[in-house]
């Protein structure tokens, strides 16, 4: 799959979780991203950290001779209800993509490091 299709998914996918909002006409009864926006974030936060939990056991479990490509469908469920959380706080994947962008060529080290001299500013500026 290019990087087109890839990021045409994503932005499908995202479009369909807008589409869903209760907001915006999703029905909870039918819909379940609209049950879960519905319900509010601590019912998609709490997916999100079950799913999360569930990619680490997944990886875990190929480790020790599991099937990996349970590893891509539990990736896949973390990053559906990632999704889910972005729409509700108003982001969409480009704007997860373009973060990643802006870290291209940074090394882990220096970007965590980068973060933390600007949350230090933010703490220190005049309100």
């Amino acid at each position: 799959m290019s990087t087109d299709s890839t990021s045409d998914a994503l932005a499908r996918l995202a479009a369909v979780i807008e589409s869903r909002k209760p907001a915006l006409g999703g029905n909870p009864e039918t819909s379940y991203v609209a049950r879960l926006l519905h319900k509010g974030p601590d019912a998609f936060l709490k997916k999100i950290g079950e799913e999360a939990t569930e990619v680490v056991m997944a990886a875990k479990d190929a480790d020790h001779g599991g099937d990996a490509r349970k590893l891509v469908n539990e990736v896949a469920d973390l990053w559906f209800h990632s999704m889910v959380a972005l729409a509700h706080y108003g982001y969409t994947p480009a704007d997860v993509v373009a973060e990643l962008v802006r870290r291209e060529g940074l090394s882990g080290i220096e970007e965590k490091a980068l973060r933390k001299v600007a949350a230090r500013a933010a703490e220190e500026a005049p309100r």
